[in-house]
């Protein structure tokens, strides 16, 4: 191993069990000897010198690549102690600070995501064969943070939680019209026009992920009260008693907030109500990592809510309602990370070595960001007026409790999973 990432390794890895072999056979280790042991074997000069200078990107590249192997442990163990070794003090705080000015101030020509550029941006990852993500997402191929309201949940319990959890939020009442921003598979959007009776437009700019939704409202019979369409927010024109979006801000880009908040303002109804269901970061603002910029999520941006926070003061919309997940996502991504490795000979014969090698990264790496870096899931519920909504949280619960009921009835007797037209669901009087 040359003497340099020698040094720099020596110098950044204090906690932890890291063993790393070079090139050329030989093995350091690093930490303090705590916690699961990782050994990292790194297998040509051109890695080595790679990683040395560019760690961020080079390592999931080298590691795409067969470069790099993690003959000890795992990639998540690799994250956990890169994760809770940066900014221990070891490295020089200012030339820190300036590196992460330096990313920040340029965060911005990253992420001009017109209407062109965000559709080309979601084919890279969303346009993906829908067989890839079968093999790891739950039965409803919830795409986004699941909400493990208690900790032994199954995913697919969770992501019904979930749904659940965010429909409450909503009060929904029957006959009331609801825009799904990003609809995903169609999930939401099928689960909330069967709870609770209402008329859905989900908006997608996958082309793939639109033909899956669309299949599936006329699957259950759904065409009628749930449509989907191949279309960019900022073309909507209608509005709506109800506006949900989850797990899409990610990628409007923080160039484009107040466009985002603007439009919702124009397009949510004077007693309306949004949630809005994202990624977020407890601390400051800072850059998207080079390789989920690279190679997983072109254009997208994970926000601080200082960020979010004035676009939506400005475009006149109030906040009535902050809820913050915490380890919700790692629990997700765990699931995720453990279905998609039990099933790699399958992803690797949809597409290759190299994109199953990209994917466990990518996937390890998200879920060690959640267990030890500052990444959250925050919902942000908005309306018009201060008085569009209760003024304490019970409706919440109730809402919950009763979809609970209604979800355990259903699966004793086997009936139809919707409920009489124009019924009330408890919590929404």
């Amino acid at each position: 191993m040359n003497v340099l990432l020698q040094r720099i390794l020596g110098r950044l890895v204090r906690v932890g069990d890291l063993t790393v072999t070079g090139p050329d056979g030989t093995a350091h280790r690093f930490g303090d000897g705590s916690g699961e042991p990782v050994h990292m074997l790194i297998k040509t000069r051109r890695a080595e010198r790679a990683i040395t200078f560019d760690p961020m990107l080079a390592v999931p590249e080298s590691f795409m690549d067969g470069e790099m192997d993690i003959v000890g442990g795992d990639v998540l163990g690799l994250m956990r102690i890169a994760f809770q070794n940066l900014g221990n003090g070891t490295i020089d705080a200012a030339w820190t600070r300036a590196i992460e000015g330096l990313r920040v101030a340029f965060r911005r020509f990253q992420q001009v995501n017109t209407a062109a550029r965000s559709r080309r941006n979601v084919e890279r990852h969303y346009d993906l064969s829908g067989d890839i993500y079968r093999l790891f997402l739950d039965r409803d191929m919830q795409y986004s943070c699941a909400y493990f309201a208690e900790p032994e949940m199954t995913l697919e319990e969770a992501q019904l939680a979930k749904k659940a959890h965010l429909a409450a939020k909503m009060r929904l009442r029957p006959g009331q019209s609801v825009l799904d921003i990003g609809s995903g598979w169609g999930g939401l959007g099928l689960y909330l026009a069967k709870s609770f009776d209402v008329q859905v437009l989900g908006v997608t700019l996958s082309t793939e992920q639109h033909a899956v939704a669309t299949e599936r409202a006329q699957a259950e019979g759904l065409e009628n009260q749930v449509h989907f369409e191949l279309k960019d927010y900022r073309d909507l024109v209608e509005r709506f008693d109800r506006i949900v979006s989850v797990g899409m801000f990610e990628h409007v880009g923080v160039n484009h907030y107040r466009t985002f908040f603007d439009a919702v303002a124009k397009r949510l109804k004077p007693d309306g109500v949004m949630m809005l269901h994202s990624i977020g970061r407890a601390g400051p603002p800072t850059a998207t990592s080079a390789f989920i910029r690279k190679y997983i999520f072109p254009g997208g941006y994970i926000p601080a809510l200082s960020e979010v926070l004035p676009a939506i003061e400005k475009s006149g919309l109030m906040v009535t309602d902050v809820e913050i997940l915490r380890l919700h996502y790692a629990e997700t991504l765990k699931h995720w990370r453990e279905r998609f490795l039990a099933n790699r000979d399958r992803a690797k014969a949809i597409y290759d070595e190299r994109f199953c090698r990209m994917w466990e990264f990518y996937l390890a790496a998200s879920e060690a960001s959640f267990r030890w870096q500052d990444l959250m899931v925050f919902q942000i519920q908005l309306a018009h007026r201060n008085d569009t909504l209760p003024v304490t949280r019970d409706y919440i619960g109730k809402c919950e409790k009763a979809l609970a009921m209604h979800d355990i009835a259903h699966r004793r007797t086997g009936s139809a999973a919707k409920p009489p037209r124009r019924r009330k669901v408890a919590g929404q009087e």
